[in-house]
């Protein structure tokens, strides 16, 4: 049979029926639903499991609960300016209540605005984060407050595997919950605030408030604070000194958001984005007082006590130095050797670089160049971009251009043309060291300097105990640890002069008794050695002269009649009484020229019993040792001047020989201390043979300063440089610092002296008396000195 119905369109054969599709549709949703369903019970069995075996094992409360950082090692000064830190991390506590209501405000504006309103986890923060990046928003993390606590304490990022990082995740909210219930909100806002890292080794606002501004939380600024808010998400790159264009517009972002939050008014917000933050600190070295010798001192003296736990358990160590008087100790230093160091010529660039064209491989270039020459102070590296006879051009490590002509050019200026040799000479590339200084009108100028060679060391103390009120032990720590004032061993030269004298009134001398000043010569055969004839620095004699005018001129061979006459052992012994070592001051004829050694620490005692009336103090740099909760853990006991147990030599000798060192500085080798127009100065210069040290050991009624400086291998300064001429100038710089703020204290003759500096027992007129060849006077090489003024 034939159908002749017909055919089906492809629309019929292609579609089901209504009825049947959706029977389909619903079998397919039964399905979803029942997985779905599946999927949840898997998920909470899962997550039953996960709190099963995750619950029991989370950690302890303890580590936030007993929060104890790791804080650093801290040195200050007397007067509580910080001088040092210890420690990998600056770390620096801070009670919540303590904290600045703006800082905190600029940090919940960033973290976690929330804070004081979810119970651990923000899930409105976490929908509205999702929300804003599906849409391509910037709504941030939703990482609470918290939870960051949770994973800085608790956690590491070390999770590779996606179930791993799950894991993580889990841990940190039921810690954040832990934490919630354990620790109220400020607890938890306190921990985060001394807790995050801030880059360049700060933990927590209080220490990169120091690192960054150089001051303390509780006096950051709105945009400061707004500043450091925004360097925890990326500490690294977001901080001001690796990135200020970053930290910059982060802080900009935060502003906005206090504003938008009511934690800042309009005219507040408008204020803080116009400051240009000029005040943060070039150097992220959170110290106040350059100081760096005397916090190395410091810390080998607790270090050895408490071994590596110094570094982290919070001692804070408390020197006896002055930050006013270390201050000045260490500009003058400085500058007495960059004018020592001027007068010497240059020797040279430091380095050099070549320089592409114009661009950023050129930036780069002088950028890496300037890293391997990191500056010195004032002393800052710069690269050569043009020159001319008279006139430099050239960039430092900010960057920034900077021009030296006319006088700022002195040193260099036989460096600028091409008869100079090639070591000396000045080009494009070259790498120089520049300084800014002014004019006598105030207006600024650029010098072009170099760091010296020479060295030098400053040391002054309190001659009532020997309390330490300021100590540099070298032009620069970073460039040469080796303390001077401590470890240096030198010859005192003339500077030791007044130790012999002091022998020789106790034997009965007077300061007017007379002494030739004439020549004389032992012979090589009573010597073992050559023939010895000393001679005065300048070469000339004078014939027969009082004591006190022979100390103050300094006469080389009055010195070495009375080292005869009071004999080499008793010398010896006398000095000793100073706080001398006898074995480095053999009992020869040339230990009346310094020909012994010693060092600036020494020195400084050994002056003191003269400044303090005849008592021997030792000197001293730690006055106090704290722990991290304040209690005392050692305390100075220092002997004090005016103990008769400490009584080494008469009031009577050491007050004789105080107006025999204050005619030095008044008519003798040392005149140019009068410019600080003091009636209480006494002193001496000291020169080794050939110049190779220089000193000067003085002191005022309430300080006693000792400064010496030479090369550390030992070289002559120069034919004309002397002990008045190199250190005396830091030593004058020094006091003209320091003395202002203490009162001249008039010193009266000791009770049974009626008021006059000569009445002593008659002692022999040395005049025609020239000393005794003896063989023991031998000289060598290392004492065989004719010490200058």
């Amino acid at each position: 049979m034939i159908n002749d119905s017909p055919p089906p369109s492809f629309k019929q054969l292609a579609a089901p029926t209504h009825q049947h599709s959706a029977a389909i549709w619903f079998a397919r949703l039964k399905k979803i639903l029942l997985g779905c369903m599946l999927a949840l019970v898997l998920f909470l069995l899962v997550c039953g499991v996960t709190l099963a075996l995750i619950v029991p094992k989370l950690p302890s409360m303890e580590a936030v609960t007993d929060y104890r950082p790791k804080i650093p090692l801290r040195v200050y000064t007397a007067d509580n300016a910080l001088i040092g830190e210890f420690g990998e991390e600056r770390r620096t506590f801070v009670k919540i209540e303590d904290v600045p209501k703006h800082m905190k405000q600029a940090i919940l504006a960033i973290e976690d605005d929330r804070f004081y309103e979810h119970s651990g986890i923000d899930y409105i923060g976490i929908t509205r984060a999702a929300l804003s990046n599906l849409t391509g928003g910037t709504g941030g993390g939703a990482s609470t407050i918290t939870q960051q606590v949770a994973r800085n304490f608790f956690l590491t990022s070390n999770e590779p595997s996606v179930l791993q990082k799950l894991q993580r995740k889990a841990y940190e909210i039921l810690l954040s919950f832990k934490l919630e219930e354990q620790l109220s909100k400020d607890k938890i806002l306190e921990l985060y605030i001394n807790q995050i890292f801030l880059g360049q080794r700060a933990y927590g606002f209080a220490a990169a408030s120091q690192v960054y501004f150089g001051v303390p939380l509780k006096e950051v600024s709105i945009e400061q604070a707004a500043m450091l808010a925004g360097i925890p998400k990326f500490p690294g790159s977001a901080n001001p000194v690796a990135n200020f264009a970053r930290a910059k517009s982060r802080q900009n972002y935060i502003l906005e958001r206090m504003k938008k939050l009511g934690y800042i008014t309009p005219e507040q917000h408008t204020k803080a984005r116009a400051n240009p933050m000029t005040d943060i600190r070039q150097s992220t070295d959170s110290t106040v007082v350059r100081a760096d010798y005397v916090a190395e001192m410091a810390r080998k003296v607790v270090f050895e006590k408490y071994g590596d736990s110094v570094y982290s358990m919070g001692l804070q160590v408390y020197t006896t130095i002055l930050k006013d008087d270390q201050a000045a100790a260490y500009d003058a230093l400085r500058t007495g050797l960059l004018n020592y160091d001027r007068r010497h010529g240059y020797r040279g660039p430091e380095g050099f670089v070549s320089l592409p064209a114009e661009g950023e491989e050129r930036d780069e270039a002088i950028d890496n160049a300037l890293n391997k020459h990191p500056n010195n102070g004032q002393l800052l590296s710069a690269v050569v971009t043009a020159v001319t006879p008279k006139l430099i051009v050239a960039t430092l490590s900010n960057a920034q251009t900077i021009e030296a002509s006319a006088e700022g050019l002195k040193l260099v200026s036989a460096s600028l043309n091409n008869k100079s040799a090639d070591g000396k000479r000045i080009i494009e590339g070259s790498i120089i060291r520049v300084i800014k200084e002014k004019r006598k009108d105030g207006t600024p100028f650029w010098s072009v300097i170099q760091i010296p060679e020479v060295e030098a060391a400053h040391l002054a103390i309190n001659p009532s105990n020997g309390a330490v009120r300021a100590l540099v032990g070298g032009f620069d720590f970073n460039k040469n640890k080796f303390n001077h004032v401590t470890q240096g061993w030198r010859q005192p030269g003339s500077s030791f002069k007044p130790f012999i004298y002091s022998a020789a009134l106790e034997r009965g001398y007077r300061i007017d008794t007379i002494v030739e000043d004439e020549p004389f010569t032992i012979d090589a055969g009573l010597t073992g050695g050559k023939a010895w004839e000393p001679k005065n620095y300048d070469g000339k004699f004078e014939g027969p002269m009082q004591l006190r005018t022979a100390l103050a001129k300094s006469k080389n061979m009055v010195s070495i009649r009375l080292m005869q006459a009071v004999g080499g052992s008793a010398a010896q012994e006398w000095v000793t009484r100073f706080g001398f070592e006898a074995d480095k001051h053999p009992p020869y004829l040339t230990m009346a020229l310094g020909a012994g050694a010693t060092t600036v620490w020494q020195m400084s005692e050994a002056y003191a019993v003269f400044a303090n009336g005849g008592y021997k103090i030792n000197t001293f740099i730690i006055n106090k040792v704290l722990d991290g909760k304040g209690n005392v853990l050692m305390q100075a006991k220092p002997k004090q001047a005016g103990d008769e147990l400490n009584a080494v030599i008469s009031p009577r000798n050491a007050y004789l020989m105080h107006t025999m060192m204050q005619d030095v500085v008044r008519v003798g080798t040392a005149t140019k201390a009068n410019v600080l127009k003091r009636g209480d100065l006494a002193g001496k210069t000291g020169t080794t043979n050939d110049s190779i040290d220089a000193w000067f050991a003085g002191y005022a009624s309430q300080v006693v300063a000792v400064t010496w400086a030479g090369f550390d291998i030992p070289k002559s300064l120069g034919d004309k440089e002397t002990g008045g001429g190199v250190a005396l100038p830091i030593w004058i710089d020094y006091m003209a610092k320091v003395l202002p703020k203490l009162p001249e204290i008039p010193r009266s003759a000791p009770d049974g002296m009626g008021g006059s500096s000569t009445i002593t027992p008659e002692a022999p007129n040395m005049a025609n008396n020239p000393p005794a060849a003896v063989p023991a006077a031998a000289p060598t090489p290392s004492t065989g000195v004719t010490p200058a003024p």
